[in-house]
């Protein structure tokens, strides 16, 4: 079985470690790429993504397992996964999104102590020779474009509600 190195993940690792949590201290990083703040749960891009336009579901509260959060949060949560699915889709013209949790280390969570959505938007052609041999992820466009379209596009989602 083959290995593929990850340096830059060894930080997750010393912050369990340390007790530290990077979604709960992003809240205070004003360079944070942070799309929305909600009433339980915020939606964030992803500082590691698999495919530009990666971003985050993340509740506020500092929990593991789904049983542990509130319904209303829960709730916020899987509306602001559908919300920004669309978003994803129109404002990227992404052709389909990956949606999902991973909740426990065993189930591949890096972060497995503040659980969260990921959605992930792909198209036709978006993995190459570049990810499944040369070990390196090729992302097509500027965060900080990508942050302003999903911002905006947001930001009319709401203003047209």
């Amino acid at each position: 079985m083959k290995s593929i190195k990850a340096p830059w993940r060894a930080k997750y690792f010393d912050r369990q470690k340390t007790n530290s949590c990077p979604f709960c201290e992003v809240l205070n990083d004003s360079n944070a790429k942070i799309i929305h703040k909600g009433k339980s749960c915020f939606v964030l891009m992803n500082k590691h993504p698999y495919s530009y336009g990666h971003i985050m579901v993340i509740p506020y509260e500092h929990k593991r397992f789904l049983d542990e959060i509130e319904l209303c949060v829960w709730d916020e949560m899987s509306h602001l996964v559908r919300i920004f699915e669309k978003i994803l889709r129109q404002s990227l013209s992404a052709g389909g999104v990956n949606i999902g949790m991973n909740l426990g280390e065993v189930a591949g969570a890096s972060i497995a102590a503040h659980m969260h959505y990921h959605l992930v938007p792909r198209w036709f052609g978006d993995t190459n020779f570049m990810a499944t041999i040369g070990e390196t992820r090729v992302l097509g466009a500027n965060e900080d474009d990508i942050y302003k379209i999903l911002k905006k596009a947001f930001d009319e989602y709401n203003t047209a509600r």
